[in-house]
């Protein structure tokens, strides 16, 4: 007999908030209960909030710094391997190998390497684009951009339990809480 995996029966539950700080205070407190799987939507950054989620650093500055470096050596051993040894022209009678000649073309592919590990390594991460998510289907989350604020509890956290997780989100005051359909 073949395995059957279930499809959950629900994405987690939606908390709408009409304040940053009620959203701080919510996620705040969301991972002092032990929720893990939290997200956070404002329709504008807040610093606090990736700290009051429990959010580790991010990765983008490590990416950034690994393309540049890739890119630099990339293109020093481009201008090497085109000065010295595919096309040896002896112009001035300089050396094959003039690294001072060879730092501009060094430096612009260290900033397009980075740039582009940058751009690149931020929408991995960020997993876009990203056309659909669940949180689209509640009527209530195109405030999300405008005024209001949400705080979503997914039901693959190891500690969601529907009833348990909609008690708790009750308990913080919110304008409405709202289960959202996977």
């Amino acid at each position: 007999m073949a395995h059957v995996e279930a499809v959950p029966s629900t994405h987690g539950l939606l908390a709408e908030f009409s304040t940053p700080g009620a959203l701080l205070h919510a996620a705040e407190r969301a991972r002092l209960e032990g929720y893990r799987h939290v997200d956070a939507y404002s329709p504008y950054p807040m610093e606090e909030l990736g700290e009051a989620l429990g959010l580790r650093r991010s990765r983008v500055p490590l990416i950034t710094l690994i393309g540049g470096f890739l890119g630099g050596i990339g293109g020093y051993t481009l201008e090497y391997w085109s000065q010295a040894i595919a096309y040896p022209m002896n112009v001035g009678g300089r050396p094959y190998h003039s690294w001072p000649y060879f730092i501009p073309v060094t430096f612009e592919t260290t900033v397009l390497g980075a740039a582009l590990a940058c751009f690149v390594g931020m929408w991995a991460l960020n997993r876009l684009p990203q056309p659909y998510h669940p949180v689209f289907n509640v009527s209530a989350f195109d405030r999300a951009s405008c005024d209001r604020f949400f705080l979503c509890i997914e039901a693959r956290d190891p500690k969601f339990e529907r009833y348990a997780t909609a008690k708790f989100l009750e308990g913080l005051h919110p304008v409405g809480v709202t289960e959202v359909a996977p």
